[in-house]
This record gives structure tokens, C-alpha cells and sequence, in this order.
């Protein structure tokens, strides 16, 4: 038993301590199969969000299948690729415009984010989906993500982090000098306000 535990802990797949985003984005290509009646047929590109490359082809062909009526039984896909953000340690406001089935209709709806990519500003429009729609993840359909200027924010939730001089204060801090002189354990609570 313990080495069928030591080999499976070898194989997990080693994740840094930072957060990882659980949606990717994927640039998908994908086509109708070649027939007598069309021999080169039209290519279709599309960007979608997903947890991994077999999600992100299923997107895909249920997509193509509303927009061009292609199936994929009937369809190939030519080339995917993950897409990554070309800045990734700066923050961005980022508008996503989504259309959503609730249980009384669909939808159109236009949201903001601040995050450090599009596929994070994603993952957090569906958890905000899912927290105060109860949409689900089938159930949203992600039309346009694009960053956006600070002068374009609609939104007040996120015109109120644009301000420069913007801080969060610390209240009820520990006052600790010196680790040798402060006895670890005293007989009356710290004062923690300033």
C-alpha cells in the first residue's frame, strides 16, 4: 500500500503557490469535412474559454452548431492553440458582454472586471454568474471579452478602485518591538487600535 501511494504522489503534477487561473483561453479552428459538392470548405475561428483543450473542442462544435449548422460528426478541427495574456503582471479592466439562459428567459448582459487576464476576468464573471444568477456554466455563453480603458468604466464597483490614491488601511495591528524584550505570553490583551 505504501508504495502504490508514493508512485501516484510522484505522477500529481506540481503547482506553484500562486493562483492559477482554472479557465484558459483556446483559439480553435475548425471546418466542415471536405465533400464531392465542396471541396475546400470554409474555415471557422473561434476564441473560447475553458478548463482544458477537450472542453474548449466541445465549446466549440456546440457553437458552430447554433451559428453554421455544423455538426461534429460532420466537421474537423484543423488547429487549437492556447492563447496567453502578453502582460501578465498587470492589472486590466476588462468588460465581458455574456448572454445567459435563467429559468424565465435569456438574457443579454454586459459586466466588469479587474484582473490580470482575460481567461481570470472569465473564471470570476462565472463564479459572479453563479453567486448571484445561479446561472451555470452551460448556461452561460461568453460573446466578447475586451480590455478596456480607465475612461470607458461604466461600472461603479470597479470606478471606485481606479482612484491613485486608493489605500487600505490596517486596523488593530499587533504592536511587536522586539521579539527578546515582548514576553510571549502576558496577562492582559494587547491594545491593538493606534
Amino acid at each position: 500500500m505504501t508504495c502504490y501511494i508514493s508512485t501516484v504522489a510522484m505522477h500529481l503534477p506540481s503547482y506553484s503557490s500562486s493562483k492559477m487561473s482554472r479557465f484558459h483561453e483556446y483559439q480553435v479552428v475548425g471546418r466542415k469535412l471536405p465533400s464531392a459538392n465542396d471541396e475546400n470548405p470554409k474555415l471557422y475561428r473561434m476564441r473560447v474559454f475553458a478548463p482544458n483543450v477537450v472542453v474548449a473542442k466541445s465549446r466549440f462544435w456546440y457553437y458552430l452548431k447554433k451559428l453554421r449548422k455544423v455538426k461534429k460528426a460532420a466537421g474537423e478541427i484543423v488547429h487549437i492553440k492556447e492563447i496567453n495574456e502578453k502582460s501578465p503582471l498587470t492589472i486590466k479592466n476588462f468588460g465581458v458582454w455574456i448572454r445567459y439562459d435563467s429559468r424565465s428567459g435569456t438574457h443579454n448582459m454586459y459586466k466588469e472586471y479587474r484582473a490580470l487576464s482575460r481567461a481570470e476576468a472569465v473564471e470570476n464573471c462565472y463564479q459572479d454568474m453563479a453567486a448571484r444568477h445561479r446561472a451555470r456554466f452551460s448556461s452561460v455563453q461568453i460573446i466578447k471579452v475586451a480590455a478596456i480603458k480607465a475612461a470607458d468604466v461604466r461600472r461603479q464597483y470597479i470606478k471606485q478602485l481606479l482612484n491613485n490614491k486608493l489605500a487600505f488601511p490596517l486596523p488593530h495591528r499587533v504592536q511587536r518591538t522586539d521579539k527578546r524584550k515582548t514576553p510571549l505570553f502576558v496577562a492582559k490583551r494587547p491594545s491593538t487600535f493606534y
